[in-house]
């Protein structure tokens, strides 16, 4: 029985030849951060940032936005125009984030209070539709009460956007047939 002598060739050149192909990039010289390093003076391997440094997607200079306040009193205006795109998205941020408490027309019957949670306020008080608009931001960013924050689950104008919306279903409880424009009643009846 004859071997084939190419195939093993082939082998021997791959188990010579194949560590040539490691490029040990794991073995790089580097700083690791907060060891020591004797290339700077103050044998520090990682750099303080620039003075003023301000990390990507972290420059909050609209305080109006970000924090929902003017001069550290709830916002009465939003930061934005509220238009039906604005008032589409905040419906379905509210329905899924806040129906589930809330309820669909923010009267505080959500599904999860009919199962024993805690009975959140109706947003048709009388104390929360004199409520300053910021002061919702403000609940959904920091929480109140038993209620958590929402600030990591819904994105800054997703909030603005659901504080529209419930403006919206506020009025829309206390509406009268006179609140609706004219060449819209004929739909209601």
């Amino acid at each position: 029985m004859r071997i084939e002598r190419r195939p093993l060739l082939v082998a021997a050149a791959l188990l010579v030849f194949a560590p040539g192909c490691r490029q040990d990039m794991h073995d790089q010289p580097k700083y690791i951060p907060l060891r020591p390093a004797a290339f700077f003076a103050d044998d520090r391997s990682a750099r303080q940032p620039v003075p003023g440094t301000v990390a990507r997607g972290q420059l909050h200079d609209d305080a109006l936005l970000y924090t929902g306040k003017v001069n550290g009193a709830d916002a009465t205006e939003f930061p934005f125009q509220i238009t039906e795109a604005v008032m589409t998205r905040g419906q379905e941020r509210f329905n899924i984030y806040c129906s589930p408490c809330h309820g669909r027309t923010g009267l505080g019957d959500g599904m999860v209070v009919r199962r024993g949670y805690r009975h959140p306020p109706s947003f048709h008080d009388d104390r929360l539709r004199a409520a300053p608009v910021g002061h919702f931001f403000d609940v959904m960013t920091n929480g109140f009460g038993a209620m958590p924050d929402y600030a990591a689950q819904i994105k800054v104008e997703d909030r603005w956007a659901i504080a529209a919306y419930v403006r919206a279903l506020q009025l829309s409880g206390h509406a009268t047939l006179a609140d609706v424009p004219a060449d819209q009643r004929g739909k209601l009846q």
